[in-house]
């Protein structure tokens, strides 16, 4: 057994998985914030009902959020100490801001805003939503710095072996963080606005199944009715779905267009500092401007004799690449003699790469994977984007198509964004190898800044060891899966009433209005 691929699948499984209540509790928070600031200006109880619901839905992800974070901290000490050893004078200062300023600014917050219902002024109740939420931004924004440095090591020297920062200014304003903070905080607010899509439209197709709201067969616009009998069916009920609804695809729709331009300046980017991770993307092993828009062969074998680029875009590559269509873009048969002369054809001798010492080099990351993750990514963002677009056209007239159908597309539309940053991840950090820290390329960078993930391997454990860990981590990982999932499911399916149960006087329960309330009774 290869306890560095053991390595690679525990880390990337815990990381992927994590990655998924990221982008949720940026984007979702940030839209509760802004439902909040409604209520605020307005005192329209629809849209206090509208927070509460949506904010319900962000603390259940945010707490899964900080539970399976914390496994990446244990990680990077246990199994990857040379790893560790390695960034750690670079890496310090961002994650120590990271939790000093950013999460403790977000968490304090965050409580007080749980608890501050009803108890604190409504001025400063919205202000510490809006402080937590910052402090979610700023703490991504930490995070993303310290994985940017891995693609692209600036403000250090190597002082006896190792890169010691000697310009913090270089490291968190490195072009590169700057680029993918801004992509995936795009990305993130698609990720929220489809989520209120998709549920604010399955309450909205269940009002009309149920009969409370029927249509004008002359104008097609909706007759909003009412269910008495049922608590929280009222018409302030179908308010906050539509505009739970119209809110979602319009702040989609305005994020795609930010992930487009965000994601065209991180592509330059990525052909200047890591041209063999584009390369690989595209299925370029020669040069040239053309995009690949389908490549058929045996994308998995990694060789460029067994794949053959069936429909092409002309000068398209050259585009992304370099900002016009004629400049030929370097395939991967190119770069690979480049790489082996500037870092060398095999490892190096020691025992810091163990068994893997003077092993032959192979630059070119798998070929399927960052082919067909940067195609996920774009796809995926597209489909999001196309389906933001069709609810805005569809919902003019105030509410949805009575068609399970769309109903259910759109509940399963909530995946297409979850999909593209995801693929955008694994693409993004599968497309460094061999490298853990890739180098940097241009002529006056720093020199020598690089380590090749063969050597950042933990070497006291062992790959039994680490096999153990994956297993139980996956587990354990899906295990809390399938608790956030049956949360978010049970009180999506609720509705209203799952956040506000004072709604349903035949079951009241005190409210934070009320001097005995229980006051977890917001959060749980």
């Amino acid at each position: 057994m290869d306890p560095v691929l053991i390595g690679r699948w525990q880390f990337g499984i815990t990381t992927v998985y994590h990655f998924w209540m990221v982008p949720l509790t940026l984007g979702l928070g940030l839209l509760v914030a802004i439902l909040q600031t409604m209520y605020h200006r307005t005192g329209n109880e629809m849209w206090l009902r509208a927070t509460k619901f949506w904010g319900k839905l962000y603390l259940i992800n945010f707490i899964m959020g900080v539970a399976t974070g914390i496994v990446q901290e244990f990680q990077f000490g246990m199994a990857w100490s040379e790893y560790s050893r390695f960034v750690g004078d670079v890496f310090g200062a961002p994650l120590a801001m990271e939790a000093l300023i950013a999460f403790f600014l977000e968490s304090t917050f965050l409580g007080l805003w749980i608890f501050g219902w009803g108890r604190l002024n409504r001025k400063v109740h919205l202000g510490v939503l809006w402080a937590a939420v910052i402090g979610s931004w700023i703490s991504a924004y930490f995070i993303i710095v310290a994985n940017s440095w891995m693609q692209h090591p600036v403000g250090v020297e190597i002082i006896d072996g190792r890169p010691q920062m000697v310009d913090v200014g270089a490291v968190l304003m490195n072009n590169t963080a700057w680029a993918a903070y801004t992509h995936t905080l795009a990305g993130s607010v698609a990720v929220g606005g489809a989520f209120l899509l998709g549920i604010a439209w399955y309450h909205l197709w269940r009002r009309r199944v149920d009969g409370i709201d029927t249509v004008d067969e002359k104008t097609g616009r909706v007759i909003v009715g009412s269910a008495p009998e049922v608590p929280g069916r009222d018409e302030k009920d179908h308010t906050v779905w539509y505009k739970s609804l119209r809110i979602g695809a319009w702040a989609a729709v305005i994020a795609f267009v930010f992930v487009a331009i965000t994601g065209d300046i991180q592509a330059k980017l990525m052909y200047e500092q890591q041209p063999m991770k584009m390369a690989s993307a595209e299925g370029a092993c020669h040069d040239g401007t053309e995009f690949s828009v389908l490549t058929i062969g045996n994308l998995a074998s990694n060789e460029c004799n067994d794949v053959t680029p069936v429909i092409e875009i002309p000068g398209l590559l050259s585009f992304l690449a370099n900002g016009d269509f004629d400049t030929d873009v370097p395939g991967v048969n190119t770069l690979i003699p480049e790489y082996q002369e500037k870092y060398g054809t095999h490892l190096p001798e020691g025992d810091q790469y163990g068994a893997y010492s003077g092993q032959e080099v192979d630059y070119q990351p798998l070929m399927i994977v960052t082919y067909w993750g940067f195609r996920l990514m774009i796809g995926f963002g597209v489909l999001g984007a196309a389906a933001a677009v069709y609810a805005l056209i569809v919902t003019r007239k105030g509410t949805v198509p009575r068609s399970k159908f769309l109903s259910r597309l759109a509940l399963w539309g909530i995946a297409a964004p979850f999909i593209a940053n995801s693929a955008g991840w694994v693409f993004t950090e599968m497309g460094r190898q061999p490298f853990v820290v890739a180098p940097n390329p241009d002529p006056s960078g720093i020199d020598g800044v690089f380590l090749y993930t063969a050597a950042a391997i933990s070497p006291s454990v062992s790959a039994a060891e680490m096999l153990f860990s994956l297993i139980a981590l996956t587990l354990i990982y899906g295990v809390l899966m399938v608790f956030e999932l049956k949360l978010i499911m049970a009180y999506s399916r609720g509705g209203v009433v799952s956040a506000m149960p004072e709604i349903d006087k035949a079951n009241y329960k005190p409210t934070v209005d009320k001097s005995d309330d229980d006051v977890l009774s917001f959060a749980y």
